[in-house]
C-alpha cells in the first residue's frame, strides 16, 4: 500500500502538559507539537516542560520541538535539553545548515516549515526538501516586523500547497485553519501526508475533547486519495 493511500497522520500542536499529551494520543494523534519560545502565537511552554512531556509519551510517539532559532549551534543545544524525536524549524536557517543538524543529532528527524504566502513557497520547499524528512506548510508570515511563525488559525492558498505536495519529493504536513468542516476539502485539494492543528481543538486555551473527537471523526470519514 502506498503512503498516499494510508489515512492521513494527525499532529496535535501546542500541547501544554503531560495530561494534554495523553488526551491527544487517546483520540488518535500520531505526533505532538511542543512549542518553545516564539515571537508570537499560541502554545509556548518552557524547555523543562517540553522535556518532561517528551519523556512521558509511549515509544513510537513522534514529539516535535518547534523552534524559532535560526542558528544551528543554538538549535543543537536546545534539542539536547528537550530530547524530542523531531525538530520543527519554523523559520529559515541563518547560520549553519541542515547537514550540521544531521551530523550533530543522528536519528532526530527534521521538519522544515514553509509559510505559504505566495508562489515563492514552491521554490522554498524545493530547496529545503532534499535536506529534511518532512515539509510542513503553514499560514504564517515571517516577513512581518513581529514574525508570525505558526498558530494563526488561517488557511492559505491550497493550490500552491498542492503543487508543493506534487513536486517536493517529501511527505508534507498541512497546517493552518483546519477544522472538521473544511478537512475533506483540504484532503481532496492538497492530498497531504498529514494534518497539523492547534487552535481548532482548543477552548479557552485548553485542549477540548469534544473538538478533538469531532476532528478525528472527520479524519476517519475521509476517503482514499
Amino acid at each position: 500500500m502506498s503512503a498516499r493511500s494510508q489515512p492521513p497522520r494527525v499532529k496535535i500542536c501546542c500541547i501544554k502538559s503531560v495530561a494534554e499529551a495523553r488526551t491527544a494520543l487517546a483520540h488518535g494523534a500520531a505526533a505532538l507539537g511542543l512549542v518553545s519560545h516564539m515571537p508570537s502565537g499560541p502554545g509556548i511552554i518552557t524547555e523543562t516542560l517540553i522535556a518532561e512531556i517528551a519523556a512521558s509519551v509511549p515509544p513510537g510517539t513522534a514529539t516535535f520541538l518547534l523552534t524559532s532559532l535560526t542558528d544551528t549551534a543554538a538549535i543543537i543545544a536546545q534539542h539536547r535539553r528537550c530530547r524530542t524525536t523531531t525538530i520543527q524549524l519554523v523559520d529559515a536557517l541563518k547560520h549553519g545548515t541542515h547537514a550540521d543538524l544531521r551530523r550533530a543529532l543522528p536519528g532526530v528527524q527534521l521538519v522544515q516549515v514553509i509559510h505559504v504566502t505566495g508562489e515563492s513557497a514552491i521554490a522554498e520547499a524545493a530547496a529545503a526538501a532534499p535536506q529534511v524528512d518532512f515539509i510542513l506548510l503553514d499560514s504564517g508570515n515571517p516577513g512581518l516586523a513581529v514574525k508570525e511563525l505558526g498558530g494563526t488559525g488561517r488557511t492559505h492558498n491550497w493550490a500552491v500547497s498542492r503543487r508543493i505536495v506534487e513536486t517536493c519529493g517529501r511527505p508534507v504536513f498541512l497546517a493552518g485553519g483546519l477544522r472538521p468542516d473544511n478537512l475533506a476539502a483540504a484532503h481532496a485539494q492538497v492530498g497531504p501526508y498529514g494534518f497539523d492543528l492547534c487552535n481548532s481543538v482548543r477552548t479557552n486555551d485548553v485542549l477540548d475533547e469534544t473538538k478533538l473527537a469531532a476532528f478525528f471523526a472527520a479524519v476517519r470519514a475521509l476517503g482514499p486519495y
